[in-house]
């Protein structure tokens, strides 16, 4: 598969940006493991592409938070793109560990994107007030829910890509907490989608 700047439809320079990470990405990896060596031959879909769409679900604005950052996905993306379309947004990257923190740092300052990097776990930190709060491939949904119910705004919806299983999660996290949810299929894998949520309370 040809991956171009039109078929992501970003701007020649947020595609310049994205081949650098991708380059810093597979440097990386050896040594710390941010993605699995599987996965490293089909970054472009399994991860870039797999962030963008998380970042098209909404008209982003306001204070995006990304939780569990590991590898960049999909926080550090995020913070990509929107350094060169969407300037105005102010990511935040939350990842309790030292070296993938080191690689988060590394690669904003190497693309010349924008974003802050907290190393410490998301349960420690101070509320962060997030218009938008993504996490991938983290925990449970009901886990996710206890998270955003601390750092989310109440006005603010969080992105949650899910597998073949999301609705058996959605079930399991409707018995503890109330919220109102969307499931935006997933243009990368037939069963997954995009979980959008507002409303998020103790049921």
């Amino acid at each position: 598969m040809n991956i171009t700047a039109d078929s992501l439809d970003v701007s020649r320079e947020t595609f310049e940006k994205l081949e650098a990470f991708d380059a810093l990405l597979k440097k990386w990896n050896p040594k710390i493991n941010l993605v699995s060596r599987k996965s490293l031959a089909d970054v472009w879909v399994r991860h870039i592409s797999d962030s963008l769409q998380v970042y098209s679900c909404l008209n982003a604005s306001g204070h995006w938070v990304d939780l569990g950052s590991g590898g960049g996905f999909p926080g550090v993306i995020v913070a990509i793109v929107a350094s060169v379309e969407n300037p105005g947004l102010n990511v935040t990257l939350v990842e309790s560990d030292q070296r993938k923190s080191a690689f988060l740092r590394t690669v904003l300052r190497e693309t010349v994107s924008v974003g802050m990097v907290i190393t410490d776990r998301i349960e420690n930190i101070e509320p962060l007030d997030a218009d938008i709060l993504s996490a991938r491939a983290l925990s449970d949904l009901p886990r996710l829910l206890e998270f955003s119910q601390r750092h989310l705004k109440s006005t603010g919806i969080a992105l949650f890509p899910k597998g073949a299983t999301w609705k058996k999660e959605v079930e399991e996290a409707k018995q503890e907490w109330n919220f109102d949810f969307e499931a935006v299929k997933s243009v990368t894998e037939p069963s997954a989608v995009v979980l959008k949520i507002k409303g998020v309370e103790l049921a």
